[in-house]
Order: C-alpha cells, then sequence, then structure tokens
C-alpha cells in the first residue's frame, strides 16, 4: 500500500514540483519544520558543558522528530479507507520529496557553464552547495554541482520514499524532520558541533541503506555497472560522510569523472580526498550526462515503486 502512496507521490512532484505561487500563499511543510527546529534550538540550545549541550540537543531532536511524525500519524489516521485515502496520503507525501527541483536546479547550472558563464554558473551553484561559490574555479562548479546531484539524490529522493515504503505517511516526514535537523544543526561549529551530535548521527543511521541503494541504482541505469559499482566499492568509504560517498562515487565512476578533492569553506581549506583520481574533472557536458543518468535512476526508481505495489 504504501508503495503505490510513494510511486504517486513520485508522480505528482515530477510533474509539477512545488508551485511557486503555492509557495507564496502557505510556504512549504519542510520550511515550517525549519521554523520548529529554529524555535527548539533558541530554546533548547543553552548547555555550558560538552554533555549538558549533547543532552538538550537531544531533546530538541526528538522533540521535532515526535512533533512532525506525530502530526503525520493523526492525518493519516484521519483519512478515508480505500483508493481516496491513498490519494490522499499521496498528495500529502509530495512535498517531502524533491525529484524536479533537484533536476532544475542544477540544470541551472549547466546553460551558463556551458556559455562560459562563470559568474552566472557560481550564482546557480551557489543554491545548492554550502561552499563559497566565488572560490571555484570552472571545475570545480561542475564538480559541485555533480555532487549535489548525487548526494541529494539519495537525501532528497531515495531516502524519504524509502522510509515512506516502510511507514508511510510518518515515515517520510520523520525523515524529513531528521535531514532539516541534520541541514540546520548538525554543523562542527563552536555552535552546534555537540548540540547537534545527536542530530548528524541519527542521519547518519536513517541514510545508511538509501545511499547504497541510490548508488547501486545510478550504477544499475548507467551502461557501464562494472566501472561506477567498482569505483563505489573503492572510493565511497574515503568520502567525509560515510553515506554520501556512495551516490557520489557511483555517478563519478559511471560518468569517468573525478569528484571531491580539497575545497574551500568561507575561511577554511578542507583537504577531502578524491573520488575516483586520475579521471578528468566533470564538464558542463558531463554535468549534462549526469542529469540524463539522474533521469533515468528515476524512472527506474519510480518503476520500482510501482512494481512493488503490484506485488
Amino acid at each position: 500500500m504504501f508503495a503505490s502512496v510513494m510511486a504517486l507521490a513520485m508522480l505528482i512532484d515530477a510533474a509539477l514540483g512545488w508551485p511557486r505561487p503555492l509557495y507564496d500563499r502557505i510556504g512549504h511543510p519542510v520550511t515550517w519544520i525549519g521554523r520548529l527546529i529554529t524555535w527548539v534550538e533558541a530554546e533548547f540550545n543553552k548547555g555550558r558543558d560538552i554533555i549538558e549541550r549533547r543532552r538538550a540537543g537531544m531533546i530538541a531532536t526528538l522533540i521535532v522528530v515526535g512533533v512532525s511524525a506525530g502530526l503525520a500519524v493523526v492525518l493519516q489516521s484521519m483519512l478515508p479507507h480505500g483508493w481516496p485515502g491513498l490519494v490522499l496520503t499521496g498528495i500529502l507525501a509530495w512535498p517531502f520529496l524533491a525529484t524536479r527541483s533537484l533536476h532544475d536546479h542544477v540544470a541551472a547550472v549547466v546553460l551558463p557553464l556551458a556559455t562560459g558563464d562563470l559568474p552566472g554558473a557560481r550564482r546557480a551553484v551557489a543554491a545548492i552547495v554550502g561552499r563559497d561559490p566565488e572560490q571555484l574555479d570552472t571545475a570545480g562548479v561542475a564538480r559541485a554541482a555533480m555532487e549535489s546531484l548525487a548526494e541529494n539524490a539519495s537525501d532528497g529522493i531515495v531516502a524519504p520514499l524509502f522510509w515512506g515504503v516502510i511507514l508511510g505517511l510518518p515515515g517520510i516526514v520523520a525523515y524529513k524532520a531528521i535531514n532539516t535537523l541534520d541541514s540546520m544543526i548538525g554543523h562542527r561549529t563552536e555552535r552546534y558541533e555537540h548540540f547537534g551530535w545527536f542530530a548528524a548521527r541519527l542521519d547518519d543511521w536513517v541514510n545508511l541503506v538509501p545511499a547504497r541503494l541510490t548508488g547501486l541504482l545510478f550504477a544499475a541505469v548507467s551502461g557501464r555497472f562494472g566501472a561506477a559499482f567498482a569505483t563505489m566499492r573503492r572510493d565511497a568509504r574515503h568520502h567525509r560522510s560515510p553515506n554520501a560517498g556512495w551516490p557520489e562515487a557511483a555517478m563519478a565512476g559511471a560518468l569517468g569523472v573525478r569528484l571531491s578533492g580539497p575545497r574551500i569553506y568561507e575561511d577554511r581549506i578542507a583537504q577531502e580526498p578524491w573520488i575516483n583520481p586520475g579521471a578528468p574533472d566533470p564538464t558542463a557536458a558531463d554535468l549534462d550526462r549526469g542529469l540524463s543518468l539522474y533521469l533515468r535512476a528515476m524512472i527506474a526508481l519510480g518503476l520500482g515503486l510501482v512494481v512493488l505495489a503490484w506485488i
């Protein structure tokens, strides 16, 4: 039942995204979760020692996830049985996917990059990466966009669908609350390193299986399964994240490019190891091929959900 719901949610999101008029009128459910996170962070992030701040962060995280998932449980219990309930659940799950918006954000980088408009490419990539775009050259922009495409295919689509198939609407909402917590407070900064520790570890845990499934999905639809799988097995574990390296390495191997490597965050240089070292940097054409790979993977994922629902 939940597989059919998630297939419908994915279809709606692929067709519509989250329309701007709707966003202007009511915002977005993820921004509502973000406001709750902002409130609990201000209320609880006041500890003076490591243990106190970690305990407060754990309580704050459980409040956000509990409230978000609890509301989803209530909503799901109020829906009618049968096909009307399935359709309504699919509509409610739709905002928690990013199938179309991820494609559109990365596609916005391709055109300026292909025409040599580096400032325009930097502006476009700034919407999807955390590093300083002004420090990126052409190859750096292409790598950043491709890494974001691979990682967010897992975080923004595969993982929420995975938990939605298992737990229904509460599963997809709880996952999105955890992922939003990680993006807002899961940073290794003075303010969040200890307060956001539990949220970051929880996000690592809920992404363990989806990240690896995403890597396998990319490899399966790439036409270069051997190269993609070998790169994933060899290089994924070297990534700073226990999960992001899997889809990134699979995409790098599938397209024959290198990703990751040293990058600049604010005033520091992170000496990250290369994924698929020895391969060339991606170009605008490679990024376009990455989008094609992403689309094939999403079609295969949608068909897989339909088959699962039928079974």
